[in-house]
């Protein structure tokens, strides 16, 4: 059988100029070499309401490569070479919630930089039915819904232990709390 964490870390990632607005592909390494070199990549975000309006949060597995073990409330993750955005952005909400058949919303795209990652970031938005949620345990610990304000007054208080660069990205995002209809 073989090691999913071995796998991902022999993922081709096509690497990105970090001053193209747009991202434009100049090669491609392994998500270890990228991971290890902080190198310019692309990836998406997922935020997923339900019919109510209130939003998946999830913590990470302490076996994540970045930001092991804090909440998020994007699925989502790193563009295989010769991904799109959109089919990225498909997969990870199946693979992480099994969340299929839904209509993605994109809501923004920007560039994210810290010293663990540096990627372009597509950010999306989806209304899930209800149905129970198939969380996949080797990225997602345990997960919950809540409603956006006790979202947004958890993410005021900067100890919560909250992946930085989800936090930036709904601090970027023009009218982040304005739910959109499906």
């Amino acid at each position: 059988m073989t090691d999913p964490t071995r796998a991902a870390a022999a993922e081709l990632v096509d690497v990105r100029d970090p001053d193209d607005p747009d991202g434009r592909v100049v090669g491609t390494a392994t998500r270890a070499e990228v991971r290890a070199r902080n190198l310019a990549h692309a990836a998406t975000g997922v935020l997923l309401r339900d019919g109510a309006g209130r939003v998946f949060v999830h913590r990470r597995t302490d076996t994540k490569d970045v930001y092991p073990g804090r909440h998020d409330c994007f699925a989502g993750g790193v563009l295989a070479a010769g991904e799109t955005p959109d089919e990225a952005a498909v997969r990870e909400l199946a693979e992480e919630l099994g969340v299929r058949d839904v209509p993605l919303r994109p809501v923004l795209r920007r560039w994210y930089r810290d010293g663990d990652t540096h990627y372009l970031a597509h950010v999306y938005e989806a209304t899930w039915d209800g149905r129970e949620l198939v969380l996949q345990p080797s990225e997602v610990a345990a997960g919950w819904w809540v409603p956006e304000q006790e979202l947004r007054a958890a993410l005021a208080d900067p100890a919560w232990p909250f992946v930085p660069d989800t936090r930036a990205l709904l601090a970027q995002w023009p009218g982040w709390g304005t739910p959109q209809p499906a």
